[in-house]
């Protein structure tokens, strides 16, 4: 993470400026650029931070030295003609000067160059479509750009004003300890500006105030964390509820206390075991580990869609697995049963930039490798992602992943299979298990198939052919009892 480094950086003495933003990896949110640039080269990463969650350009840095720009001071007002003459529509950009020591120990500057998130898709003049994916500015295909213009239509609402709301609408001590954390010297106001969490005219965002806010929740009565936990492995309904009397939590307030509060929730109401720990003792464990649901946790809160009314995250806890569901769907980018290939992109780049500053979690995709790796270093089944028609539903189960020597005898592959499976909770068609791996029915039946012969799933059809056979796991043979 290198957000409140590059800050930190900046704010430096001119001796140090230039050798900590060396030093400072490139990543989603900062990029180093030659002074022997041609101006309309910059275009591209321009355009994709912009894309993306915005972000911090550097000029006058390349290959471990400090250039400085005071030898190709002519170039500068090229650069600063880049977002209207190379971008299309033009990027909202600023342009600072920061004064530095060059390599050679002269005094000399270097150019910021600051990009805002965008509500639009832009391009560069030439046509083409970039989006920052952590250090790349990756080019898109048409499809994943038409993917991207659909996802900018709902992502425009963290940007938007807050109608009503000033200042003292926000809460004080939050923002002091932002401002301590990000190592900023500047106001409050100048912070938020510096995030995006004010709009062009000084007004606060829906991020601002649903990050700050004394209680967000007024504006936004959905913006709230429900954590229930229930006393059998099925949520049941009516007189069969079997949510657990005092175990159902909601947790309210500015997003970073919310997730605060919510993971102390989580943390109380979890199932535990005991089992030897890295200590060589014995130790209490939750039934799945605390990384990778407080990573879920985050992932929901960041990236929900705070523009869906009437819906809010829950946490659901189950005596064998935790389910955490988020109102609005993937970004278009994102394929559900592929979660470790989803590329990053944040429906709420205010949001998501402002997290990472105060290190609450990973980012999508990211955090989403964080969760499948947590889950396999204790042995469990990968995490599976469901999503419907309005939300996403992250499944966190406490089964232990196949045995590696039984694993070696299958088709690679079948663990997802069963993880599928799993996930569903009750049987399901060879086409409906083929359509969630993204596989062909042959190869779908190929580990099927292979499964079966292990005794790891059941086939249940009246004759080979019949069009309403059902694949299901030994322990939920109950479904076909009903």
């Amino acid at each position: 993470m290198t957000i409140n480094e590059v800050e930190t950086a900046l704010a430096a003495a001119k001796s140090n400026v230039g050798s900590l933003l060396l030093a400072a990896p490139e990543d989603q949110w900062f990029d180093r650029k030659s002074i022997l640039l041609e101006p309309r080269d910059l275009a591209p990463a321009i355009v994709a931070f912009a894309n993306a969650e915005g972000g911090t350009i550097v000029i006058g840095l390349h290959n471990g030295k400090v250039q400085g720009v005071a030898a190709h001071r002519r170039k500068l007002n090229d650069f600063r003609q880049v977002p209207v003459d190379f971008t299309s529509p033009p990027v909202r950009t600023r342009f600072v000067e920061v004064e530095c020591i060059n390599s050679d120990g002269h005094v000399d500057h270097l150019l910021v160059v600051r990009i805002e998130p965008s509500e639009v898709v832009h391009e560069t003049q030439k046509g083409d479509c970039f989006l920052r994916i952590g250090d790349e500015s990756r080019k898109l295909n048409f499809n994943q750009r038409q993917e991207l213009h659909f996802d900018k239509g709902q992502s425009q609402y963290d940007g938007f004003e807050a109608e009503g709301i000033t200042m003292s609408d926000l809460d004080a001590k939050l923002l002091i300890q932002y401002k301590r954390v990000t190592g900023a010297s500047s106001t409050p106001q100048s912070l938020l500006s510096a995030r995006s969490l004010l709009t062009r005219k000084g007004k606060i965002t829906n991020a601002g105030y649903l990050l700050f806010g004394k209680t967000p929740q007024i504006s936004h009565p959905q913006a709230y964390i429900r954590v229930i936990r229930y006393l059998t492995t099925e949520r049941g309904a009516g007189a069969t509820l079997a949510v657990e009397d005092g175990a159902d939590v909601r947790t309210e307030g500015p997003i970073p206390l919310a997730i605060q509060q919510a993971s102390k929730a989580i943390d109380k109401l979890i199932p535990k075991r005991r089992s030897l720990g890295e200590s060589g003792t014995f130790e209490s464990h939750s039934i799945v580990p605390r990384d990778a649901w407080l990573e879920g946790l985050v992932n929901a809160v960041v990236h929900r869609s705070y523009s869906l009314a009437g819906d809010h995250i829950r946490v659901e806890i189950f005596p064998n697995r935790v389910e955490i569901e988020s109102p609005g769907r993937f970004p278009g980018l994102a394929n559900p049963q592929r979660p470790l290939e989803i590329s990053r992109f944040a429906r709420n780049p205010r949001i998501a930039r402002v997290c990472a500053d105060l290190r609450i979690g990973q980012e999508l995709g990211e955090g989403i490798r964080r969760i499948f790796a947590e889950m396999r270093r204790v042995g469990l089944t990968d995490p599976v992602y469901k999503q419907t028609a309005g939300s996403v539903r992250l499944i966190l189960v406490d089964m232990q992943r196949l045995d590696p020597r039984i694993a070696a005898k299958l088709p690679q592959g079948s663990q997802r299979v069963l993880d599928v499976l799993r996930s569903a909770g009750s049987p399901l068609g060879t086409g409906e298990i083929a359509e969630a791996l993204g596989l062909s029915r042959p190869a779908t039946k190929t580990r099927l198939k292979a499964l079966e012969d292990l005794r790891l799933i059941r086939w249940n059809g009246k004759s080979p052919n019949d069009p309403r056979a059902v694949w299901s796991l030994p322990q939920d043979d109950q479904f076909l009892e009903r």
